[in-house]
């Protein structure tokens, strides 16, 4: 029996090079702070100092990357976790900072305590070498001190820089993390948009089915055989064609009307008296997107209820039109079939029911559906923003 394997807990990361900038940006901003302080305060030994100060910032940005390598493991641990870890482990890295600034200053450091002994050996008019071998013999234990006491206050002063420095991190971290459940939530709200469409799109395709194989049924039982053969050739073609696409994606004005115009033609065989369409689609519009399939419920219910009960000619005209940056889809007839034509009725399929839901999945309050009686017929009008297939990709 196999056993499932659990699906591992993602992580989020700071991308590498975040990290590598704000170490340097924390760094760099340092080296400019002390510079500047030591300009202010008239320092000696400025220029060589400067250098000496680049190396202890390079060495500072190596040891800032080994805190976040032995950080990087507490990520995914909780906050108290991460603030811990990056407490305890600011502390050994600030020594090692404390340490190497003080042999890269040393150095420079014994000059400026020569330079000082020197001058106050003078100002107390001491011979320059007994007085000062018998001064330093006298301060030694001072200058141990003093120096011991330098380095625990570059280590302190290193580990609130550190603790600075993860703190930035920690803040770095959230951030990422809160993208991640933004870019989780967006998927999933993506998947779910993609089911609600292929659910819509899929009461469509039964629907349409299921009224062709009646039209097909009645000719079959009427002895028209060559008209029956003409419409299973326009229904094969019409799904091979329907069927070649995702049902979530959208398709060109043009190719949706071509394939409303292979129904009417399966239609039209069974009312090759009464049925009549006209199109009024700009060439300009053709490459307009739409979702597939959108129109079929509509012109369904113009034959259902105004081509079907009529004795006359009825004839279905699909229109499009580009209204402030939107585009305006219209399926009219003129078929003075019932005073009452609301398609969402009970017992009237999913007409414009179906047309709205898919447009509120697809475009959400963006696409309006208004239908009703106009003068001489029944209209409805789709309004949706208006992409052409050149967004396709970017949308």
């Amino acid at each position: 029996m196999e056993i499932a394997a659990k699906p591992e807990k993602h992580t989020s990361r700071v991308p590498f090079k975040t990290v590598l900038a704000s170490i340097f940006g924390l760094w760099a901003t340092y080296f400019v702070i002390v510079t500047l302080r030591a300009e202010l305060l008239d320092m000696d030994f400025a220029d060589q100092i400067i250098w000496l100060r680049v190396l202890s910032v390079s060495v500072g940005i190596l040891i800032t990357m080994g805190l976040w390598i032995v950080l990087r493991p507490f990520d995914g641990k909780p906050l108290w976790v991460k603030i811990a870890a990056a407490l305890l482990l600011a502390m050994p890295a600030a020594l090692l900072c404390a340490q190497a600034n003080t042999v890269i200053f040393a150095d420079m450091q014994n000059a400026l305590n020569d330079k000082v002994l020197q001058e106050f050996a003078e100002a107390r008019g001491l011979d320059a070498d007994s007085g000062r071998e018998a001064l330093l013999t006298d301060l030694s234990e001072l200058v141990t001190i003093g120096t011991y006491q330098q380095l625990i206050e570059i280590a302190f002063s290193r580990y609130f820089l550190l603790l600075a420095w993860c703190a930035l991190y920690l803040a770095l971290l959230t951030g990422e993390k809160a993208r991640d459940a933004e870019r989780r939530e967006q998927q999933f709200r993506n998947a779910a948009k993609a089911a609600e469409l292929r659910s819509l799109r899929y009461q469509v395709n039964p629907h349409f089915l299921f009224n062709t194989l009646n039209s097909l049924s009645a000719l079959v039982l009427t002895g028209k055989t060559e008209a029956a053969e003409r419409m299973i050739q326009t229904i094969s073609t019409f799904y091979r064609r329907s069927l070649a696409d995702d049902t979530t994606s959208d398709v060109t004005l043009r190719e949706e009307i071509h394939l409303q115009k292979l129904y009417l033609e399966i239609e039209a065989v069974r009312f090759p008296l009464r049925l009549r369409t006209h199109y009024d689609i700009p060439a300009d519009l053709e490459n307009a997107l739409i979702p597939g399939m959108i129109l079929q419920p509509l012109i369904e219910n113009s034959v259902k209820h105004a081509v079907a009960p009529s004795s006359g000619q009825v004839t279905i005209t699909l229109a499009a039109r580009e209204e402030y940056d939107r585009l305006v889809v219209t399926i009219s007839d003129d078929g003075q079939s019932a005073e009452d034509r609301d398609d969402t009725r009970p017992g009237f399929g999913i007409g414009l029911t179906n047309v709205r839901q898919r447009l509120e999945a697809r475009f959400g309050n963006e696409a309006t559906v208004v239908s009703g009686q106009v003068p001489g017929g029944y209209a409805t009008h789709l309004r949706m923003p208006l992409k052409r297939i050149k967004e396709r990709v970017a949308a």
